[in-house]
């Protein structure tokens, strides 16, 4: 079946959604290794929702009841100085069965008007320098400027 973006609806999620569906929905959908996907919950969810920086969104076929298309998060951030608002991307995520019918560009374009509603003077966000369709997805959306970061992880035992 071929779609078209028109037929993609995205919204902001809160703690007022079906967050039990939501959660199905993720968990059911077609993840794959480049996702690095890990299995959701609602207590989880709706403790990151409860949060007044946090922003979830999600991409479904035309209905919240329909099929999940993928899902992004991030973060509103007030920098340390002169009040300055940003949007921080964590994640885009498009389900493997859905790459290349433009889900992720109207995931991005979404994060794109929800920062300028809020009044943000940039939008952040990173990906891996071998992950090619979301860097290729990156570009044609013509950012201002193209860093190379180099990203370091701590990891605490249990």
């Amino acid at each position: 079946m071929t779609r078209s973006p028109a037929d993609h609806v995205v919204r902001v999620i809160s703690n007022a959604d079906d967050l039990d569906l939501l959660v199905t929905q993720i968990n059911d959908a077609s993840w794959d290794d480049a996702n690095e996907m890990s299995v959701y919950s609602v207590n989880a969810l709706e403790a990151y929702l409860e949060r007044q920086d946090t922003v979830f969104l999600a991409c479904h076929e035309s209905s919240p009841a329909s099929k999940l298309l993928g899902i992004a998060s991030g973060r509103l951030e007030l920098k340390p100085y002169e009040k300055v608002r940003w949007l921080y991307v964590d994640e885009v995520d498009v389900c493997a069965d859905e790459r290349q019918r433009g889900v992720g560009r109207c995931l991005m374009n979404a994060l794109l008007a929800l920062a300028e509603e809020n009044d943000c003077e940039e939008l952040w966000l990173g990906t891996e320098a071998d992950n090619h369709a979301a860097n290729a997805l990156y570009r044609s959306l013509e950012p201002d400027d193209i860093a190379e970061v180099v990203g370091y992880t701590f990891e605490f035992d249990d």
